[in-house]
């Protein structure tokens, strides 16, 4: 009896063998395979693996040299990696490059530049390439506080000097602007035009623009004044930047909308989507920022015709954010919020028609008091029409305690973290004092359990390299190298937020975040090990390539 037992379990234990050879047998070849590697799956188990198989846009396989190198075909490509690390795509939970691509061309970026001495020099640059009448803007990404050498902003004469012809804009942070003599012209403002809604002019003793415009809608006022391009020129800015950000690392973000935002933006991400020519992954939030009750009826009136999801895995609309009413918006350099009860009933009319909808929204919301009166609202609103099922998450979140995460988990929600203090650090702690040290709280988030992710805000009030999100999220540092905070988290935890927690926010977890079989093939090579570089060294790791769907978008070995 014994005997046959053993004989029946060998032919099963053979058959499930053939079974399994002639499964792998009838597997189609991979088109590309990267072997000799250090795969850092970020599943689960966050385990490493040596080699990965792609086929079409997705992976199949995930293990060993051998094992994955036998689904290669006569026509598979084959990249050693000979020991580079590869990671999953980064995601960006928060971010407003769809807005940016309006003015790429003429954008100089100053992030992680820690010279003021380099920036001027870049600028001299930029001049001498341009035509005469050129625009030179950079809207945001960078503050003086990151100059090691002189950190202080750029006066009128000195553009001036620099710049005699072409109009130059410098926005530093959502702060103030600076503009030479040539932008103030273009921009026709003098000594007679009236400061703009929620922003000041600033004048010397006669009555003359000094070239500084302060303020948040002194920022958006000037902004406004650049000129817009045409369609051609904004698909083209839009494969530039994209192209920009694979270069950084991004695969994949979740577009908050932002300032003067229209159907006109957007139009150049469906197009590139439309073709397959869209090399990394847009998802948004629909945003409108009534600012008064009647601007909240004709945005009541809108809502129930709102349908998310009818896009495609690289563009979509997922839902609406992040300023739901604008009166209510907080800002991260101003201690006080406002919390009218009169103010946040109109936000509750408005999350109350979108969870009736059922739609995912996310609030950009920062301090204590802030926090505590939203969920306030959202809690009241949950017992009407629940929306725990919802997803519903909160941006920023710098002074978040214990007690009001709790109240998040309970309601369902999740948490958007960012990386502000790259370069509003020092600001925040002239502000805050003390509690910028804890501003944002990456480790008490971390520890809490509830989901988070981790993300930028860019491009106007941080960088977006994600790499600097990661080392600001693991040493507490800022650009220049000051210390700002110190609720540092590990630099796995810190790439499982920017990875596979953030696919969540893209309502994309089976798809995204993590290198598995089935998932899209979404990685990063890099070009030293994320896990064992020192800490400081993070902040400069760079892709050799980024592949997004299978497809190489970015090759640092061509130009």
């Amino acid at each position: 009896m014994t005997s046959l037992k053993q004989f029946r379990a060998c032919v099963c234990v053979a058959l499930l063998i053939a079974a399994a050879s002639w499964s792998h047998a009838q597997e189609p070849a991979a088109d590309l395979i990267l072997v000799n590697g250090k795969i850092v799956t970020v599943d689960d188990r966050f385990a490493i693996a040596q080699a990965v198989a792609v086929k079409g846009e997705r992976i199949v396989a995930v293990g060993k040299n051998q094992e994955v190198a036998k689904l290669a075909g006569p026509a598979t490509r084959r990249l050693d990696l000979r020991g580079k690390t590869v990671i999953p795509g980064l995601i960006d939970n928060h971010a407003h490059f769809i807005r940016a691509a309006e003015h790429w061309h003429q954008e100089m970026r100053l992030d992680a530049i820690t010279s003021r001495k380099q920036a001027v020099k870049m600028l001299g640059e930029r001049v001498r390439a341009a035509r005469p009448g050129d625009w030179i803007v950079t809207l945001g990404g960078w503050s003086e506080e990151q100059f090691t050498d002189e950190p202080r902003g750029f006066p009128l004469e000195e553009l001036d000097r620099v710049a005699p012809n072409n109009p130059v804009v410098l926005q530093a942070v959502y702060n103030h602007s600076y503009l030479n003599t040539a932008a103030l012209k273009a921009a026709k403002i003098d000594e007679n035009t009236p400061d703009p809604r929620g922003g000041r002019i600033e004048r010397d003793a006669s009555g003359k623009p000094t070239g500084i415009v302060r303020d948040a809608g002194g920022v958006a006022f000037v902004a406004a004044k650049v000129p817009l391009p045409d369609k051609e020129k904004w698909i083209e800015n839009t494969r530039k930047l994209v192209a920009d950000l694979n270069a950084m690392g991004l695969t994949a973000w979740l577009d908050a909308g932002g300032r003067g935002m229209s159907a006109e933006h957007y139009e150049p991400y469906k197009y590139l989507a439309e073709r397959g020519e869209l090399n990394a992954r847009a998802f948004w939030t629909t945003i409108r920022q009534p600012g008064t009750p009647e601007e909240v009826n004709r945005v009541l009136a809108e809502i129930p015709q709102q349908k998310p999801f009818q896009g495609n895995d690289t563009f979509d609309n997922v839902g609406w954010g992040e300023s739901v009413y604008a009166p209510v918006t907080t800002q991260l350099l101003r201690v006080e919020s406002n919390t009218k009860p009169e103010d946040m009933a109109q936000m509750r009319r408005l999350a109350l028609a979108l969870a009736e909808r059922g739609l995912y929204v996310n609030s950009h919301v920062e301090m204590s008091a802030a926090i505590d009166a939203f969920l306030n609202e959202y809690e009241a609103i949950n017992k009407e029409r629940p929306i725990k099922g919802l997803r519903w998450s909160f941006s920023h979140l710098d002074q978040i305690n214990e007690a009001q995460l709790e109240r998040m988990k309970r309601l369902g929600m999740s948490a958007q973290i960012h990386s502000r203090p790259l370069i509003q650090g020092a600001l925040m702690h002239k502000v805050h004092g003390d509690k910028a040290w804890e501003m944002p709280p990456f480790r008490r988030v971390q520890d809490s359990g509830i989901h988070w992710g981790l993300g930028s805000d860019a491009t106007a009030v941080t960088t977006s390299n994600p790499f600097y999100t990661l080392w600001l999220a693991v040493t507490g540092k800022m650009i220049g190298g000051a210390k700002v905070n110190r609720q540092t988290i590990t630099r796995e935890e810190a790439l499982i937020a920017h990875t596979r927690s953030n696919a969540r926010f893209l309502f994309r977890e089976a798809d995204l975040g993590s290198i598995q079989r089935g998932k899209y093939a979404d990685m990063l090579v890099l070009d030293r090990d994320y896990l064992a570089v020192p800490a400081d060294s993070i902040k400069d790791l760079k892709p050799l390539m980024t592949i997004v769907g299978g497809k190489i978008v970015y090759d640092a070995k061509k130009p």
